[in-house]
């Protein structure tokens, strides 16, 4: 939150929270002190159990699918090693799995609220979030064929390899037109600009959560963020080798460093990765303008979807072609 204050206002040329605490440092805690505070409204004809239970299914997600992301290791090359909550072997099917579900606490919000402007918002956000993931598991289907596996840990692992020592062996090299469609996809998924029209302040108010306060409407708020963090999280596991870099196997070898410092390195540099995605996350909303909501439609149907239908033959071409070989 403090990052987003900060850099939009960098980008708009203008300070910033800076009274709240050394340099606004303070500002994120009290907003959250302030969503304490503030009553909870609840429209008089809402659908009080769906309306009261919609914030924590939109904001729980996020939190549940960084639980299978590894965020570092203790081992270089055995996946065994990997440092996540709970190492599955379909992660990836797991993360597009529990990620949908963010859609029905958009959906379940904008319905319960018993108003035009919220039914809207979530009405927006189930065929958002339809037509984008669509493209988003077709997308995935290629990075299956390159790396032969659904494991977040082995998909990290086949990633670690680089040319010459320098160069590395990111998917999201070997798999350009992949990444720049699950980047473009990770922006609806997490109705961000100029993808948030689920929300869409000069039309529909503010979408699903017009009705919302207090700490319901922060759990909205929140949820968004920690989606965003996810994603990113997901985006760099996937395309930019995770905790890898390359030649850092050779610089810190665990027999000599250890697993604390292999551990706490390889940490930072999935941090380090995490914190460049975010910050376009943040960049590409205070740069670019909302799309049309049937613009939006058509680049989903017309546009995405055919594109990963044709790299996933690009891909399968080019492996029968070495496999041939």
């Amino acid at each position: 939150m403090l990052a987003e204050r900060r850099l939009s206002a960098f980008i708009q040329d203008r300070l910033g929270p800076n009274r709240v605490g050394p340099f606004g440092t303070l500002q994120p805690v009290a907003d959250v002190i302030k969503f304490i505070f503030k009553e909870n409204l609840v429209p008089e004809k809402a659908n009080k159990i769906l309306y009261n239970l919609a914030p924590l299914i939109a904001f729980t997600p996020g939190l549940i699918t960084f639980a299978v992301i590894p965020f570092g290791t203790t081992n270089w090359s055995d996946p065994t090693g990997s440092l996540a909550i709970a190492n599955v072997g379909i992660g990836i099917l797991f993360v597009i799995a529990v990620s949908s579900l963010n859609a029905y606490g958009l959906a379940y919000g904008g319905w319960a609220s018993f108003s035009k402007y919220s039914l809207l918002g979530g009405l927006r956000s189930s065929a958002q979030i339809i037509s984008f993931e669509i493209a988003m598991g077709l997308t995935l289907i290629s990075l299956f064929m390159t790396t032969g596996s659904v494991s977040l840990s082995e998909i990290i692992l086949s990633q670690k390899e680089s040319l010459y020592g320098v160069i590395p062996s990111w998917l999201c090299l070997k798999q350009p037109l992949a990444f720049i469609l699950f980047f473009i996809t990770a922006f609806a998924e997490t109705n961000r600009l100029p993808f948030d029209m689920p929300e869409a302040e000069p039309e529909l108010v503010g979408g699903y959560h017009t009705e919302y306060s207090g700490l319901e409407f922060a759990m909205f708020f929140m949820g968004e963020y920690i989606a965003m963090f996810t994603m990113s999280a997901v985006i760099v596991t996937l395309f930019l080798g995770g905790w890898s870099f390359p030649g850092i196997d050779n610089l810190l070898p665990l027999a000599q460093y250890g697993m604390f410092i292999v551990g706490v390195v390889s940490v930072a540099i999935f941090l380090t990765k995490v914190a460049v995605i975010m910050f376009f996350f943040i960049w590409v909303r205070w740069t670019l303008p909302r799309v049309r909501w049937d613009q939006l439609m058509k680049m989903g149907w017309q546009v995405l979807i055919p594109l990963a239908l044709l790299n996933i033959l690009i891909t399968a071409t080019i492996k029968l072609i070495k496999d041939m070989q």
